[in-house]
């Protein structure tokens, strides 16, 4: 056992010393103390080995057992009988044990017993120096201890050693042996510090240097410096690596030397502290001192000590509140598991119960409240008070925002297996449902099914209705959910709240073409005597309907949508009104602002959105759009794939988002994901809807189709959508330009005719709605369509218009139709001039965090090469064909102005106009025209506030702030 002996030095080097002032006829006391397991019976016996040999000590030797514990002067016996023991004639000692009572004497007669056993002990000590060796005296009986006590305060004349040893988690638990500070010391046994620990686990077979630093971290961490726990665990262990679980050891020493300890021989004072040590490591904060007393119910305070005073005197210096280091040893999951093992059920729930109600009472977050609240295993304490549900309900919310919907999840429906009122369980079903939906349409519909049920007031009732029709509408139900509205509506006699129902309603209907036009009529009808707070949305929902049917201009809708958000609106419409607000905003390219209403309403990525708010719903899509308009793929992408991934199978289609993300992948390069995207929606689900949304899937395969060089299966994806629109009374080009697509279509398959009859309606419509996105899109159409002359002049005018509108992807494919028209027209020199400027657009479209070929993703198609973005694409192969080659690196950006371009751009980039820069530098307003433009295209940029950003950019030395001036074509010599 000598290996146990690490770092007992002082120890022994203690013991030496009082055994040498006992030989001197000056006897000493020595208490060796410890937590189980760290040694103090090897190291008893190493002294006695000592003192026996080399000292020349007569020992009396007892161990005490907690079967003899209630048997009094149990102790005092094994000790003078030990006397007796060996050769030579019989001892004082040994006689006078034959005159020890087996009952407590009364006090008079204790103390004669207690006098006569000391003074027969001093003759024998006379002869030759005696060492009194007592293991585990916590176990001793109450009368011999209370003797230990009595012959620690004489030894000063006496050659005696009295030596002890004691478990400090029963000395905890017992009363005190009064032991005089004059007379002796008490010697407390540490754990093992890491490299002694480390030392015990190098023994054995050699092993990797890794596999020992391995072993000897894991002894360290599940062990607590604590030798039989080291021994146990390296038996256990073998040859295995560090193992996860109990389970995962070769063998269950580990484990029953913790649950020996527990079951065994722990007082039930420390195996409470123990357990709650334990259950408390196992949740996200574990707790020391003062909590953990009151969570093992032993009170605020340790009213025992653990050491006497440094003083000397016999008042006990107090013990820390986690004088046993617990926690240090149930931080590692393998003591902790063992020590829950050895526990009934029954008796950790309750301990997980209290640790719960102490961490709510001392305001610990949510979240570590209802970790041990859901850890409660035979679940005969439901969460049956309010603080339990709060708490539950609280931490949902704190993961939701995280992103942890399944944790969220699980804690709410722990919430609801309480004893709630109607009302607070129809709301906590209601958030759980909105969590569930994204995962499993039909279960989250059930469970609002059931939360509806649950009232049987009309007003509860409408509280509820409208998250279950909006459920069913994303389940593609909205039939159903139509006549959901209209029942519970007609149970109630609120006119305000009737009209409340109504809107809703009719924001529903927007995806069925025959409800929507019923419910567009009862708006107008609506808007004229609806109270302030619905008219907004009324009014939001009429707009759309009438841009949609190309009666209304851009600037007419914004004259009826911005002063209204302003006003104040219901509660209960909000997310709705913003909804067909941003709807329009974004429409009339106005996207920042359309954007800042998203984001106002829209959790942030992980969390996912609530599909059971049918505002939320419309806003989910403008965002989305919103970003794919201004090019931002990688941002629609992040965004909304999270949900994307959840809904896969789950009974929510999404065809809209799933249109938007597909779209994104395919500009991005990413070919193979955007087809299997598009793959998990079937047509046969379309034809059986109406709803807008798979007119917009329709639009986005029949682009990926063009694309490809597909037209007939693009025609024939833009008419299907075309027809879907007609069958709404959607006109206008604003949200799926279906015949500028069937246009450009219809010219690659030779049709040019018929396309400029679409073409032209296009334009018709486009100039009705008037922002430049819509003319610019539709004139290059129309441009395509007719050719020769008149078309680039369309295109022309298209280039101009363009350049006015956040709206870079149809900008760079008008300059790829236009510089390969000029090409074709013979001028050659400005084709490729528009081709660069659309190359070098495209381009900053990947950047900053892409530059060309970094963004590649190989196709699924093993004949495929690797892809860059479309558009990059596009426009080299336009180059290549436009005679275009590659020779050397070109300057682009802002290495490609001229001395006179930079000073003009540098001015205009700090908000001068064209007339002031002119004046600056003497030059014509012309001059400064002609060089702006010139800057314009090298730069890649289409309006003023750019120019600062890049020639921010520029100093930076980050190429990928440049990506243009990597690679480039040039046109010959």
């Amino acid at each position: 056992m000598r290996n146990v002996l690490l770092e007992r030095d002082e120890a022994l080097a203690e013991a030496a010393r009082a055994a040498e002032a006992a030989r001197s006829g000056n006897g000493r006391w020595l208490l060796f103390r410890a937590t189980p397991g760290l040694g103090r019976t090897a190291l008893l016996e190493e002294v006695v080995r000592r003192e026996a040999t080399a000292g020349g000590m007569r020992v009396l030797h007892a161990r005490c057992s907690p079967e003899e514990s209630a048997f009094p002067f149990g102790l005092v016996r094994l000790i003078f009988a030990d006397a007796g023991t060996g050769t030579g004639a019989r001892t004082d000692a040994a006689a006078e044990s034959e005159d020890i009572p087996f009952a407590d004497p009364p006090a008079g007669e204790e103390q004669q017993i207690f006098h006569r056993l000391v003074a027969s002990l001093a003759r024998t000590a006379a002869r030759r120096p005696v060492l009194v060796a007592v293991d585990d005296l916590h176990d001793a009986d109450a009368v011999s201890r209370r003797w230990i006590g009595y012959l620690a305060r004489r030894l000063a004349g006496l050659p005696v050693l009295l030596l002890l040893t004691e478990c400090l988690t029963e000395y905890l638990d017992k009363d005190d042996t009064a032991l005089p500070g004059a007379t002796g010391t008490s010697v407390p046994l540490h754990p093992l510090g890491p490299g002694a620990v480390a030392r015990l686990a190098l023994a054995g077979p050699a092993r990797t240097p890794k596999q020992d630093a391995e072993r000897g971290e894991l002894c360290v961490r599940a062990c607590a410096g604590n030798p039989a726990l080291v021994h146990a665990l390296l038996a256990d262990l073998g040859e295995r690596p560090p193992p996860g679980r109990l389970s995962d050891l070769a063998g269950r020493r580990y484990r029953d030397v913790i649950g020996h300890w527990l079951r065994a021989r722990a007082t039930p004072r420390s195996r409470r502290l123990s357990l709650a040590a334990a259950v408390a490591g196992d949740g996200p904060a574990p707790l020391d001192g003062r909590p953990l007393h009151e969570a093992a119910d032993l009170g605020p305070a340790d009213r025992r000590p653990a050491e006497l005073a440094p003083d000397g005197h016999d008042t006990p210096a107090r013990a820390p509140a986690d004088a046993l280091g617990l926690g240090r040893l149930f931080s590692h999951p393998l003591a902790r598991e063992a020590a829950l093992a050895a526990a009934e059920p029954t008796e950790l729930d309750a301990l997980r119960r209290r640790i719960a109600r102490l961490l709510d009472e001392q305001g610990a977050p949510a979240a570590h409240v209802a970790a041990h609240l859901l850890r409660i295993e035979l679940h005969t304490d439901r969460p049956g008070e309010e603080w339990m549900t709060q708490s539950l309900e609280d931490a949902a919310e704190d993961a939701v925002r995280d992103g942890r919907t399944d944790e969220a999840t699980a804690l709410l429906r722990h919430a609801l297996t309480a004893p709630l009122a109607p009302a607070r369980r129809a709301g906590l079903a209601l958030r759980l449902a909105a969590l569930e939906l994204p995962h499993s349409a039909d279960a989250g519909i059930r469970r609002l099914r059931a939360a509806l049920e649950l009232h049987a007031d009309g007003h509860e009732r409408a509280a509820v209705a409208p998250a279950l029709g909006a459920a069913l509408v994303a389940r593609g139900r909205t039939d159903t959910a139509m006549h959901v509205m209209r029942q519970v509506g007609s149970a109630v006699e609120d006119d305000e709240l009737i009209r409340v129902l109504q809107t809703t309603a009719a924001l529903m209907a927007s995806h069925d073409a025959i409800a929507w036009r019923n419910a567009v009529a009862r708006m107008r009808e609506l808007a004229a005597t609806a109270p302030a707070t619905v008219e907004p949305l009324a009014c939001g929902l009429v707009t759309e309907y009438e841009a949609g049917a190309g009666g209304l201009s851009a600037a007419e809708a914004m004259t009826r949508v911005l002063p209204r958000l302003k006003a104040p609106v219901d509660p209960r419409l909000r997310t709705g009104w913003l909804g067909s607000a941003a709807t329009l905003l974004q429409w009339a390219d106005r996207l920042d602002e359309a954007r800042a209403l998203a984001d106002e309403c829209l959790p942030a990525p992980p969390a996912l959105p609530d599909l059971t708010d049918i505002g939320q719903q419309c806003l989910i899509s403008v965002r989305a759009e919103a970003a794919l308009w201004v090019g931002d793929f990688r941002r629609v992408i992040a965004e909304n794939a999270p949900l994307l991934d959840v809904r896969t199978g789950q009974g929510l289609r999404m065809p809209h988002l799933v249109s938007m993300v597909a779209l994104a992948h395919h500009e991005l390069g990413h070919r193979a994901p955007a087809r299997r995207l598009v793959a998990t929606l079937d047509e046969a689900s379309a034809s059986a809807d109406s709803s807008w949304e798979w007119n917009e899937l329709r639009h986005a395969r029949a682009r990926m189709h063009m694309a490809e060089g597909n037209c007939q299966a693009a025609l024939d994806d833009y008419l299907s959508c075309g027809r879907g629109q007609s069958a709404r009374d959607f006109v206008s080009p604003v949200a799926t330009p279906w015949r500028s697509g069937a246009a450009l279509a219809l010219v690659g398959l030779g049709q040019p005719v018929r396309a400029l009859d679409l073409a032209e309606e296009e334009l018709r419509h486009a100039r009705t709605w008037g922002t430049p996105r819509t003319v610019g899109r539709a004139l290059r159409a129309h441009g395509v369509a007719v050719g020769g002359r008149r078309g680039l002049d369309s295109l022309q005018e298209a280039v101009a218009v363009l350049r006015q509108a956040p709206a870079p992807v149809e900008l760079i494919e008008t300059l790829l139709d236009l510089g390969q028209a000029r090409i074709g027209a013979g001028n050659g020199r400005k084709g490729r001039d528009d081709l660069h400027e659309a190359h070098t657009l495209a381009l900053r479209l990947l950047a900053p965090d892409a530059t060309p070929g970094s963004d590649s993703v190989p196709d699924s198609d093993p004949a495929s090469a690797p892809v860059t973005g479309r558009l990059v694409r596009a426009a080299e192969d336009a180059l290549r064909t436009g005679g275009a080659r590659r020779t050397h690196r070109v300057a682009m950006g802002s290495a490609a102005l001229t001395v006179a371009e930079r000073r003009i751009v540098e001015l205009a980039a700090t908000g001068r106009t064209n007339a002031e820069i002119g004046a600056a530098l003497h030059l014509a307003r012309r001059t400064v025209e002609t060089h702006l433009t010139n800057a314009y295209r090298k730069l890649g940029v289409t309006r003023r506030t750019q120019l600062a950003s890049c020639l921010g950019a520029a100093g930076t030395g980050n190429p990928s702030a440049n990506p243009s001036a990597a690679r480039d074509m040039t046109a010959p010599a």
